[in-house]
């Protein structure tokens, strides 16, 4: 069950966000972004979703509502949930949400150098919009991705 993130729910978020997150780590020679998050202000915005399976959170997503988008900041799966197809059921869920919120699409950023999460958002419909340099870690480039709301082009699991 998905549900917003509770302050209690904190230990949780970092908790996964750090382990989805650690095989990048050496790949780009420093920690992503979303581990260094403060995600308590998101929390408060209500921006942290979590799959909530009563014993356990399995994953989070965390997305900002925009006036005309959904800006997806982290898709995290902790890792013994991973390869259960939950990083698709979540990105259904924010296109859900975009739909409800009638925005017209649905954007993210990833670094360059995730081509396994580049590809996978491919795989549901995310164009690339462009590549910049990245304004928090020098010598990172960012991919830019957007897609429709309510247009997901692959049903994986």
């Amino acid at each position: 069950m998905m549900r917003p993130a509770t302050l209690d729910d904190l230990p949780a978020v970092r908790d996964i966000t750090v382990a989805a997150y650690a095989p990048y780590t050496d790949l780009l020679g420093g920690l992503p972004l979303p581990v260094t998050e403060d995600y308590v202000p998101r929390i408060a915005r209500e921006e942290v979703w979590i799959r909530d399976d009563g014993d356990a959170v399995s994953a989070i997503a965390v997305f900002e509502r925009h006036a005309d988008h959904l800006l997806i900041f982290s898709i995290a799966v902790a890792p013994s949930f991973q390869r259960q197809g939950l990083g698709s059921e979540l990105l259904r869920f924010v296109d859900a949400q975009a739909e409800e919120c009638g925005v017209a699409d649905v954007r993210l950023y990833t670094n360059a150098r995730m081509e396994r999460n580049i590809a996978l958002y491919r795989a549901y419909g995310f164009q690339e919009t462009g590549r910049r340099p990245n304004p928090y870690r020098p010598g990172w480039t960012l991919v830019d991705m957007a897609k429709p709301a309510g247009q997901m082009a692959s049903e994986r699991n």
